[in-house]
């Protein structure tokens, strides 16, 4: 009933002049407000700046170091920072405007086959890297919340973030963010997200809630510290199979002018539903996982003290440490299609159905328990970021539902080496994981990375090597209630990558480079087809990311990417993408931020994977070319204290005059799978003490 109150006092806003005269309402009161005058300096502590990302996907690295300094926590102004689980590096909130992409989860470097929400795959090479047992759904990625981006903040005030956006065909989106602590040493993280969006064509509604608190605790003595994460992720996309014929998108019927008329592959017009209210699943995918992770440390070491004119402040340097977490998580993979009798031909040419049941219901769960006991020794009683790390874990799997029961456990030893020295120039990490015993046996990650700051006037270096070798993704390899041809002859993939970047500081530039060699590549080659490369092959990209200043106010962002892969690899991705934003960026009036421009994507011509709506997967195809007009959009961003408005009209370059003028000339995300015309979107969000 609450969810449902707050959807009606949303809808309320929308009305015409009353949301105008709100947000005009709302703007003034802000600029009379009381700033949050050094709401993103730090606080002080002597590890405040040291830690990092120990890097790989989902997975990093870093000592804890929690002796912090005492605060006056009856100050006015409110200092909020975060670090995550493995690092001890805190960091401040990013308070730019000029990139709106820093505040949805879907960023630039992904397309989606419809709208917001609906299944993505990254326009740049990215090989999966993560070791040991993995589902293999991983379409929705984005839209979820993980532990890897779990982010445990200390605060001296109350601090709330709310976030509305609304856009096209009813699209809305909620997020709330709350943390305070409730002593110095102990802080809580409430986060909630909710992003709905009906779609432009038929059957493409997305409904995804997530859900997230965490919590860290640091006794009195310094010595004990707890961590805990309650996550819950509810992600739904529905599936329309994609439209019936590509020509339709222009067409002299003026029906077809309302995208929502266009027939499509699966999903009879009749059910399908724009209603923001309507959440229940027709036709399409429902993934929900949640997580639970309680982590413990107990520190042996020197205690020490700082005496200033008026306090002492208590200080604890560790020099062993033992820790022990635990972690449940449980996933559930869901297709449903209520209305299936009315796409016998899609199911029976493309899954190879006998018959067609009236509801097609495809589940798959997966339970998983994780226990990992480890030690950590610093060499260095002053410097918390040098550290060795050893530990093992034990991991037990069960699927559902019976008929597919299946129980496996996993054996898993890793090790780190941790160093940022003393005068934060360097930064170095050795880490390795290693399946020892259990079904997947012998997959393994090891990775060694060197950052160099290299001073103001030039910028910072950063080198690094990775070697994965991974079991294929269940889906792939194991047995579910999922339409695919398994092949049960799938060897290990093996994916190695040097990488590097380098920042020239004062042209404001960025060049990267990665080199990957891969081997056993695992691919989808139709709706339900597997197959592996065995061939070794490379695949190379590089990048630069450059700003440069065209005047006093206007700047120029640009990002541009080549890629390619040798050889008959089968991979297709564009070899060229970039990104470029011309903007004007000031501060006109005294409490005002403004940065207003045009925002343009492209990427080359090149043979975009189709989809496979029952499995949420993208699969190697041949036949069709996708081409695009480079994607147009105009914004108008703007701050005021601590309110902050983001108005976007995207996809400008659809606009035709074939039949009537209209946003009619849509590009393809994947074969049969437009992308929607004209989108307008407005963001608001704000941030405030409590």
């Amino acid at each position: 009933m609450m969810k449902v109150a707050m959807y009606s006092s949303m809808r309320c806003w929308l009305k015409g002049k009353y949301f105008i005269s709100l947000l005009i309402c709302l703007c003034m009161a802000l600029v009379d407000s009381n700033t949050l005058h050094a709401q993103m300096r730090s606080v002080m502590n002597r590890v405040s700046n040291a830690g990092s990302s120990r890097g790989g996907e989902g997975k990093r690295g870093g000592g804890d170091s929690l002796s912090f300094e005492k605060r006056n926590f009856a100050d006015d102004s409110v200092n909020v920072r975060y670090r995550y689980l493995d690092t001890a590096r805190y960091s401040n909130f990013d308070s730019s405007i000029s990139d709106y992409y820093t505040r949805v989860p879907l960023k630039p470097e992904f397309i989606q086959i419809g709208h917001n929400g609906n299944a993505t795959r990254p326009i740049l090479f990215s090989p999966l890297r993560m070791p040991g047992w993995d589902a293999g759904f991983h379409a929705l990625d984005p839209f979820a919340l993980t532990i890897a981006d779990t982010r445990f903040m200390n605060t001296t005030k109350p601090y709330t973030e709310l976030a509305y956006l609304v856009g096209s065909k009813a699209e809305q989106q909620i997020g709330i963010l709350h943390t305070q602590n409730a002593t110095p040493d102990w802080n809580f993280v409430v986060q909630y997200k909710l992003l709905n969006a009906p779609g432009s064509f038929n059957s493409q509604n997305t409904s995804h809630n997530n859900i997230r608190f965490n919590t860290d605790f640091t006794s009195k003595n310094k010595r004990y510290h707890a961590y805990l994460i309650l996550m819950s992720n509810a992600l739904q996309s529905s599936e329309n199979g994609g439209i019936i014929d590509q020509s339709l998108l222009i067409n002299p019927n003026p029906a077809y002018n309302d995208r929502f008329n266009i027939p499509t592959n699966l999903a009879a017009t009749a059910y399908a539903s724009r209603n923001f209210f309507n959440v229940k699943l027709i036709t399409g995918n429902r993934y929900v996982d949640k997580t639970f992770l309680l982590r413990q440390q107990y520190d042996f070491g020197n205690k020490d003290s700082l005496v200033t004119d008026s306090t002492v402040v208590k200080l604890f340097y560790p020099r062993l440490r033992f820790e022990h977490t635990i972690q449940s998580a449980s996933y559930a993979y869901r297709y449903l299609d209520v209305q299936a009798p009315g796409a016998e031909s899609f199911y029976q040419s493309n899954y190879g159905f006998l018959s067609v049941p009236d509801t097609v219901d495809l589940n798959y769960k997966m339970s998983v328990l994780k226990n990992d006991f480890s030690i950590v020794q610093f060499p260095d009683a002053k410097n918390p970021l040098q550290f060795f790390k050893a530990g093992a874990t034990l991991m037990n799997y069960t699927t559902s539902p019976d008929s597919l029961r299946d129980a496996f456990t996993n054996i898993m030893a890793h090790g780190e080496y941790r160093n940022r020295t003393r005068n934060k120039k360097w930064d170095m990490l050795l880490y390795g994981e290693f399946y020892a015993a259990g079904r997947d046996i012998g997959n393994y990650s090891v990775q060694a990375k060197l950052q160099r700051t290299l001073g103001q006037k030039i910028g910072s270096l950063e080198l690094g090597f990775q070697n994965i070798n991974r079991s294929p993704s269940y889906l792939y390899a194991q047995k579910t209630a999922f339409p695919i041809e398994r092949n049960t002859e799938l060897n290990d993939e093996n994916v190695s990558s040097i990488y590097g970047s380098l920042y020239l500081a004062p042209l404001k530039t960025k060049l990267t480079f990665d080199y990957f060699l891969l081997s056993n590549y695992t691919y989808l080659t139709g709706y339900t087809s597997v197959a592996q490369y065995s061939t070794v092959f490379n695949f190379v990209r590089a990048g630069i990311s450059r700003e440069t200043s065209l005047g006093r106010r206007f700047k120029w962002y640009m990002d541009f990417y080549l890629q390619t892969p040798a050889g008959n690899a089968p991979i297709h991705l564009p070899w060229l993408y970039t990104r470029n934003r011309i903007a004007y960026e000031g501060k006109p009036y005294r409490n005002l931020v403004l940065a207003t421009g045009f925002d343009l994507r492209y990427y080359s011509d090149y043979y975009a994977d189709g989809y496979s709506p029952l499995l949420g997967q993208f699969f190697y195809q041949t036949e069709q070319k996708i081409a695009i007009r480079p994607e147009l959009a105009y914004y108008i961003n703007f701050r005021i204290r601590s309110f902050t408005t983001y108005l976007r009209f995207e996809n400008l370059n659809t606009a035709s005059t074939q039949y009537g003028f209209g946003f009619k000339v849509n590009n393809m995300a994947a074969p049969l799978y437009p992308n929607p015309g004209m989108v307008f979107r407005l963001g608001i969000f704000w941030n405030f003490v409590n």
